[in-house]
């Protein structure tokens, strides 16, 4: 899932996920001259995955290649955007940067094929001319048609994902996007990937169950049964819940961006012996309470789902899906003490301390393997069903995924100065929400669709949350 994944584990693991009104769509042009052309380095190569010639897809690539085929109305990627300062490359320079880099990702230029068991296979008809596009826009004024044309782009026919080069608004400064069909890549190998075309330093490690030992196989599988008991209750607690429509969709993708330095985060997890993506969930709830006032939407429950990276260090870490869900209901209209039901900060740390209590177990090693386990052995049939309920707008409505990235990043000789998770969109959700580690921030992105009341206020809502929280955290 748009993915982009958190992992389960502690604080500082769990970070190891712009546009103004709409406007009318940039259209797509003709490549035009631009800088001196990108000087790619060669990839780092360290013990690099080698695929076989036929791939086996996963359980969960089968569950969402089933699922396109049953909704092919709904568009079942995610994706993200790096923004680099810099003039930006001609698109024929783009074209070779990116084939160049495809030699450490080879499952990129492969296609799915067979009936029951398919399986990702060299793509003999590949053409890197199909999967890297431009829009240019038409001076500052139009950045965000153009960058809106960009996230709502239909992929070529064939095509498993897309990369467009957004410029044109400034001479110095420009976006790359990077859109993916869910059904082959999750948020993680996503990331995985961004580290491969633009990464640079240390990105922050994900933690992975140790190596499996025999004695411990009964108390795994009794752990892996207990947890998709659990998880499988609570998608049919509410199997009777239709949710209201909150807004007619128009069909077109819009996007809101944020963000706040990374160690405010982890400085307030840790204040209350949480993580920062404790933090995260806690002032997404505070925001769509400030959201729901204002836009006069109701909000009576509010559940996020939580996709979980569950990726060996022995698989592919930049193809397929490796990843669970997890349904976790928010705290929006969370319980004060104050008669008169005013919010304020102490309802801030009681949301804060409710995300802290419900994920807590979900750091344990324990629950950490188990994850691993149902997503490694539950057949394909059980997965399906398990993600589709999970999905549903009666069990969830909002995607919400975090991801780190990468220390710093560039592309030739320009630099990234931002990053944004584009998470999937699923039908009857409100949006998907998505926060990324890169450098010193953590930049938080709504992708909603654009008829959403009030969703450009998303990210200030988000940031004040995580002020109020900062404030009384803060030592007296």
């Amino acid at each position: 899932m748009p993915d982009l994944e958190q992992s389960a584990e502690s604080a500082e693991s769990a970070e190891s996920a712009e546009s103004a009104e709409p406007t009318e769509p940039a259209e797509p042009t003709e490549p035009v001259q631009s800088e001196p052309p990108v000087q790619p380095s060669s990839p780092e190569r360290s013990a690099p995955f080698i695929p076989s010639p036929r791939h086996p897809t996963h359980s969960v690539d089968r569950a969402f290649l089933s699922m396109e085929r049953r909704r092919p109305d709904v568009r079942w990627d995610a994706g993200g955007v790096a923004y680099l300062s810099g003039p930006p490359p001609a698109l024929s320079d783009l074209r070779a940067y990116v084939a160049f880099r495809l030699g450490g990702l080879p499952l990129h230029t492969s296609r799915v094929e067979g009936g029951r068991r398919p399986r990702w296979q060299p793509d003999a008809d590949f053409d890197i001319d199909r999967h890297v596009h431009e829009v240019v826009a038409d001076g500052p004024a139009a950045w965000d048609s153009a960058l809106h044309t960009a996230l709502n782009a239909p992929f070529a026919a064939g095509a498993l994902w897309g990369v467009w080069l957004v410029h044109g608004h400034q001479p110095d400064a420009y976006a790359v996007c990077y859109r993916f069909r869910h059904a082959c890549q999750d948020g993680s190998a996503a990331a995985m990937t961004f580290r491969a075309m633009l990464g640079e330093g240390e990105p922050s490690a994900r933690p992975v169950p140790g190596r499996s030992r025999r004695a411990g196989v009964p108390r795994r599988v009794g752990a892996a049964v207990g947890l998709a008991t659990k998880f499988v209750a609570g998608t049919l607690a509410v199997r009777g819940h239709r949710p209201d429509a909150v807004f007619t969709p128009s069909g077109e993708r819009r996007l809101w961006r944020g963000r706040v330095p990374a160690d405010t985060l982890r400085r307030i997890g840790a204040a209350r012996g949480g993580s920062a993506h404790d933090v995260y969930l806690a002032a997404l709830a505070g925001a769509l309470s400030a959201w729901s006032a204002r836009s006069g939407v109701p909000l009576p429950r509010v559940t996020a789902v939580l996709p979980i990276d569950a990726r060996r260090p022995d698989e592919d870490q930049t193809w397929g899906n490796r990843c669970f869900a997890v349904p976790l209901e928010l705290p929006v209209r969370a319980v004060t003490k104050d008669p008169d039901g005013a919010g304020g900060g102490d309802a801030a740390l009681r949301r804060l301390d409710h995300v802290i209590g419900t994920t807590r177990k979900l750091r344990g090693e324990s629950w950490r393997q188990a994850i691993q386990d149902l997503v490694r052995f539950m057949p394909g049939r059980p997965t399906e069903w398990y993600l589709r309920r999970v999905l549903s707008p009666r069990v969830t409505n909002v995607m919400a995924t975090s991801m780190p990235l990468a220390e710093k990043g560039s592309l030739g000789e320009t630099q990234v100065t931002g990053t944004a998770l584009l998470p999937l969109v699923v039908p009857g959700h409100l949006f998907g929400v998505g926060l990324s580690f890169f450098g010193d921030w953590a930049e938080v992105s709504f992708v909603a669709d654009g008829a959403l009341p009030l969703g450009e206020s998303l990210p200030e809502l988000w940031e004040q949350a995580v002020g109020e929280l900062e404030e009384d955290t803060a030592p007296v």
